[in-house]
């Protein structure tokens, strides 16, 4: 059966859903995006993607021809559209058709795109084992020069360091910002544990505050685990006590090597496996 794609309003077969070649956000990757979980039938923090997905528009001057409200209740009619029970909903604003320049002005007609499909996730061997990383000599992009804290179509960047990653046969990487700082990897926040501590970077190392990271945080906070955002550099993932990765794909996920170095015991560690069960709860609505 052919997947329903929401578009501009309307819920049309796949083989429907076509933007023009002038829109902006293929030209010129002029547009934002969420990445959504759904668990159960349940789309998951729907209300934070949503509000993120606002923000991420408002700043870079993209009008939303929709209210959040009206963006919910269409991701919600396409996950039921297409009878996902757990899945994935890719939701992307683009800037509209315009002119071969970059003048926003001469756009028009913004583009609203909702896709529910099922996930490919991790093999459950990760989770067992860990994720060998590698360091990316990509850096992230400086922010500066574009916020971290825009979720853009434009995902180059983070592209060319998965490239690295995949060359050399991890599925992610670690990427630094311009002062060698960690930032994040490709597509996962990260975090450390040490001495019982929970430390992730801030957000002002480059990083995009992950929804998943967010909620990990809190769950940490509400279990008794110490919490903090603290500048890191890889001296600081080799003297880890452990380490793991979040996402809306990966979840929780442990990581035990970077760059060849092993970390903490090269197993997943007791933090991790004990936010990883109750991020499961969460998501299973317990």
């Amino acid at each position: 059966m052919s997947r329903m794609v929401f578009l501009s309003g309307s819920i049309v077969p796949e083989e429907q859903a076509h933007v023009s070649v002038f829109d902006h956000g293929l030209l010129y990757g002029d547009g934002v995006f969420e990445g959504i979980r759904v668990y159960a039938g349940r789309v998951f923090l729907l209300e934070e993607h949503i509000e993120r997905l606002y923000e991420s528009a408002l700043a870079i001057r993209l009008v939303i021809p929709m209210s959040p409200q009206q963006m919910s209740d269409a991701v919600n009619q396409t996950v039921a559209a297409n009878g996902i029970t757990n899945g994935y909903v890719r939701l992307v604003i683009t800037r509209g058709s315009g002119t071969l320049g970059l003048d926003i002005r001469r756009t028009a007609d913004p583009r609203v795109i909702i896709i529910a499909d099922t996930i490919s996730l991790y093999p459950e061997e990760y989770y067992r084992d860990g994720l060998r990383l590698i360091t990316a000599s990509t850096i992230r992009n400086h922010a500066a020069a574009l916020s971290p804290r825009i979720k853009s179509l434009n995902y180059l960047n983070n592209i060319l360091a998965k490239i690295e990653g995949t060359d050399a046969g991890c599925v992610e990487a670690l990427m630094l910002n311009h002062k060698g700082e960690v930032a994040e990897c490709t597509g996962d926040n990260l975090f450390i544990v040490r001495r019982g501590e929970l430390i992730t970077p801030p957000p002002d190392a480059g990083i995009l505050a992950g929804i998943t990271r967010n909620a990990v945080m809190k769950l940490a906070a509400a279990d008794g685990i110490p919490v903090a955002e603290r500048t890191l550099t890889r001296h600081d993932i080799f003297i880890a006590d452990e380490c793991f990765l979040t996402g809306t794909a990966a979840e929780v996920i442990p990581v035990t090597s970077l760059d060849g170095r092993t970390i903490g015991t090269g197993k997943p560690g007791p933090v991790t496996e004990r936010l990883l069960v109750l991020f499961r709860k969460l998501t299973s609505g317990e």
